[in-house]
């Protein structure tokens, strides 16, 4: 694994960079903030990630370590490849998407291009408990947020996933009945996960019931 190359910038282009290490080329995608920290004919610096393709092996470039770890995750969810990664990452800070994803903020995913309210809904709900913000983790003030804070957020999610409104309030509201401590932690991703969990167990039951009657 290429964890970060450090040589002389050869050439600073609109997508990528060209690094060269003792004679060597290395061309390195990168978002145009990266991009703009290279000086040709300098030295320079980029943590990498090399993806690898059946024809194709593709160096990804960023400024710091955490913008990369930040991308790696992003990949772990299905649907986004890298180059739909780096643009959250042009769009947003590092700590702006770990932020999303703690609190199921989907307008901010929706702020990048290519991505639209249900690969944002599918963002939040796979990247809750992988990304937490800096300096939050085991705070009382992020533990136990009050319902309005949370709701609307678990609400929005939902509703960019195919639910109305008014079905998305009820299935949170009967999915945390018997279990009334997940609403006092306020972890959107964990409210959500749990009230999509019921909606399947629910559905089951129906299909259950339906069945027997037959």
């Amino acid at each position: 694994m290429i964890s970060f190359l450090r040589g002389t910038v050869a050439h600073v282009g609109l997508s990528s960079a060209v690094i060269d290490l003792n004679g060597a080329g290395m061309s390195v995608n990168a978002t145009p903030q990266t991009l703009s920290r290279l000086k040709t004919g300098e030295e320079g610096k980029l943590f990498t990630t090399l993806i690898v393709r059946e024809d194709s092996l593709t160096l990804f470039g960023f400024a710091t370590d955490d913008e990369r770890e930040v991308f790696d995750v992003l990949l772990s969810v299905s649907g986004v490849g890298p180059r739909l990664a780096l643009a959250v990452l042009a769009v947003h800070e590092p700590e702006a998407i770990r932020v999303a994803a703690h609190t199921g903020d989907t307008k901010v995913f929706t702020k990048v291009p290519g991505i639209g309210p249900k690969v944002a809904g599918r963002l939040v709900l796979e990247l809750a408990g992988k990304l937490v913000p800096h300096g939050t983790a085991g705070s009382p003030a992020a533990a136990t947020p009050a319902e309005a804070s949370w709701k609307p957020q678990v609400v929005a999610a939902m509703t960019s996933l195919g639910w109305s409104e008014k079905d998305a309030t009820a299935s949170i509201d009967k999915a945390l009945a018997d279990d009334p401590e997940i609403s006092f932690r306020g972890n959107v991703g964990e409210i959500l996960r749990t009230t999509l969990r019921w909606l399947g167990q629910d559905g089951a039951r129906a299909g259950n019931r339906v069945g027997a009657r037959g």
